[in-house]
């Protein structure tokens, strides 16, 4: 199957080579980083996690989406999402790629990376974090290249598949739920230590997840000659609608508590987010307006067989989730600070050149692999 990727129009490769251009980009910007450290970026002592780490937050959760179509098709039997979960699986594999890409960029040097191997710590989160992110890779894989193989001999996967097909569900809530912890566990970042976190960022990434795969699939059906079918867009956007639902109310019941209780340590970072002149007010008020506007866009069916309102609102749904997670969970977390002093972080040229040269490996992958599926799918004649 991977000859596919060698077979494509003057789009396919002019994309290619736009990647290929950001991707080199990119790495003059991490040489860079490599040679000075992390003092090329915005962080400072008082912001000590940045761009990357956010990154990495939000894209965990598009990677963990997957499950949204894996329980329904295979514990359901909805056969709706059979000709778009190779898809899913997929697009799981290319985001922990660019996860596992933005946590190596956060250590400054990559061969710290080692140090996790070389002297394991259970007690800590980033451990657990890097065994259900590379488990979570390999499962997608796997399962994907199977299934999909099995696909284009147009016979039925091997029974002992369904293991690892089942071992994805709990695995892909563990991912964005070991992320949550790496959080709500550390005693003085009143922003970050509620309960509900981890059932927060779940919600949100089955919100994002799909939207971001219901996009992806209308840019296949438009260069390609694979529908992935009126169905399978109108399922997603309802997933959306009631997960993004579910993680405005998780939001509303913060805002509900932390004012109500009015604990300064939890209500200041709140304060800084939404209020005063922090630069990332103008950011979560966007933020809040996205995420409720795409909420009643997609909450109407009539919309969701509307292609054009089914992308406006997916597009209003993952930028509003992108800004809550890339910019303003890690903002809002060390701002202000134990002794209420702001200082204020803001990713540097560079911090952002080496996150565009990663985003741009990641997509390189993810259109890779689409390539493969699309080009199976066309071969098999669907």
């Amino acid at each position: 199957m991977l000859e596919k990727v060698l077979n494509g129009n003057k789009v396919y490769w002019g994309w290619l080579a736009i990647l290929l251009v950001l991707m080199t980009v990119g790495a003059a910007c991490y040489a860079t980083q490599l040679v000075n450290g992390l003092t090329i970026t915005g962080m400072s002592r008082d912001v000590s996690w940045g761009f990357y780490i956010a990154q990495f937050t939000f894209l965990v959760g598009v990677a963990a989406s997957a499950v949204m179509m894996v329980i329904p098709k295979y514990l359901h039997d909805y056969k709706t999402y059979g000709r778009v979960l190779i898809f899913g699986e997929f697009n799981a594999v290319a985001m922990v790629c660019l996860c596992l890409m933005f946590i190596i960029a956060d250590l400054g040097s990559p061969q710290r990376l080692m140090n996790i191997i070389i002297h394991p710590t259970p007690n800590s989160m980033l451990f657990w974090d890097m065994i259900v992110l590379n488990g979570y890779l390999f499962i997608n894989i796997f399962v994907g290249w199977i299934t999909l193989q099995a696909h284009r001999k147009e016979v039925a996967p091997p029974k002992w598949i369904k293991f690892f097909i089942y071992l994805s569900i709990p695995w892909a809530v563990s991912i964005h739920t070991v992320t949550a912890f790496l959080y709500c566990g550390l005693p003085g970042r009143g922003y970050w230590m509620d309960a509900v976190l981890a059932s927060r960022f779940l919600a949100s990434a089955f919100a994002a997840g799909p939207a971001f795969l219901i996009i992806l699939l209308y840019i296949v059906r438009a260069t390609t000659k694979f529908d992935p079918g009126k169905e399978a867009f109108k399922a997603l956007g309802k997933t959306i609608a009631y997960a993004m639902s579910v993680n405005l109310f998780l939001v509303l019941c913060e805002v509900f508590t932390v004012n109500y209780s009015n604990i300064p340590g939890h209500l200041h970072h709140w304060h800084y987010l939404f209020f005063g002149d922090g630069v990332l007010v103008p950011w979560m008020w966007t933020s809040m307006i996205m995420g409720f506007v795409g909420v009643l866009v997609l909450i109407v069916p009539s919309n969701r067989e509307n292609d054009n309102m089914l992308i406006a609102g997916c597009l209003l749904v993952f930028i509003g989730a992108w800004i809550d997670k890339g910019l303003g969970m890690i903002g809002g977390g060390f701002v202000p600070n134990a002794l209420m002093e702001i200082t204020e972080y803001v990713p540097t040229k560079l911090e952002l050149g080496v996150s565009l040269g990663i985003y741009a490996t990641g997509f390189f992958i993810l259109t890779l692999l689409t390539k493969i599926a699309v080009g199976v799918k066309v071969e098999i004649g669907e």
